[in-house]
């Protein structure tokens, strides 16, 4: 008897969400009726994921390479879904700020210690010779982690460090654009001439990456944590998560970077270049950049040798451990 009251209850509220629609809840359970059941690979689009690694070359590497990256760009979307959440939210509960961070430190969790893949996991010789063919796409194009970046922190906090001090959030979201970090590193430092790496991207994202940046203009990630109440803001597991996603980000996903360059770019008659032309010793160290997201979390000291220790350690292994 329950089960029947349950049922009509249920029949009377689908009732109610259809009535609008112009149609009666007969024909929707008509469609019901005759709708096909749901499989696992129809609902993921199994095969057409599967079809989506399209090497340039014969290398079996490449297909590795191709797939790793596709992966990341799943991962950046999943840290992009909660990023939305987290500026939307006009409750202020800290609970969901917290819950909302941790989802997106699991996810660069799972990035950082996944670069194996890339740093071990392909041979050096096979990678020299297929990026010839990828010329000049480049990892460096990856718009959602520049989106990333914009959701995490106010523009004129990814101005490039040498002039940063020029500008502030009076500063018109346009300029600030002009001057952000990672142009520096697909820029001719001798010409002052842009990549085509560079080009190609400002062509495509320009105006969506601007328009991301006008949408959350003082409503950040970074300024959703500076408008809490003072008491919320020294909250311990706040700031550790803050702190943590801006190591993830800004120190420990660039580190792997570098790690990858290292082993494929590095020789000793010179360095080879990056695929997109980057200058990658001088874009990737983020000593070198200094990009904080949440710069009032740390002192004076902290943020100067931002990085500097990991960066060390990296470049000069055997110095470190001597030391």
């Amino acid at each position: 008897m329950e089960d029947k009251e349950k049922i009509k209850s249920q029949i009377s509220k689908l009732g109610e969400k259809y009535k609008d629609s112009g149609q009666d809840l007969s024909s929707y359970l008509d469609g019901l009726l005759h709708q096909r059941y749901l499989t696992y690979w129809d609902y993921i689009h199994l095969d057409t994921l599967l079809s989506l690694q399209v090497p340039r070359t014969h290398f079996p590497d490449e297909e590795i390479f191709i797939m790793y990256h596709q992966i990341t760009e799943l991962y950046f979307k999943l840290i992009l879904h909660e990023q939305k959440q987290l500026v939307d939210d006009k409750s202020g509960n800290l609970d969901f700020f917290i819950e909302k961070l941790r989802r997106i430190n699991s996810y660069y969790t799972v990035l950082i210690s996944s670069f194996s893949v890339m740093i071990k996991g392909m041979e050096r010789e096979q990678f020299l010779q297929y990026r010839m063919a990828l010329l000049p796409a480049s990892g460096f194009q990856s718009a959602q982690f520049r989106m990333i970046e914009i959701y995490a922190t106010p523009l004129e906090n990814l101005v490039h460090v040498s002039e940063r001090d020029q500008y502030s959030s009076e500063s018109k979201i346009e300029e600030l654009y002009e001057h952000i970090y990672w142009k520096k590193g697909a820029t001719d430092v001798t010409t002052g001439e842009k990549t085509l790496t560079l080009k190609q991207f400002e062509y495509r994202y320009t105006p969506r990456l601007i328009r991301i940046a006008k949408q959350v203009k003082n409503a950040t990630i970074y300024h959703k944590y500076l408008s809490l109440p003072s008491d919320l803001k020294k909250n311990e597991s706040l700031v550790e998560a803050l702190k943590t996603l801006d190591i993830n980000a800004n120190i420990n996903w660039q580190l792997m970077h570098m790690g990858s360059a290292h082993r494929y770019l590095r020789r000793e008659s010179g360095d080879i270049e990056a695929t997109g032309g980057t200058n990658w010793k001088e874009y990737l160290p983020p000593s070198f950049q200094k990009i904080v997201f949440f710069p009032e979390l740390y002192s004076d000291q902290e943020l100067n040798n931002w990085g500097k220790q990991w960066v060390d350690h990296m470049l000069n292994p055997d110095k470190s451990k001597m030391k």
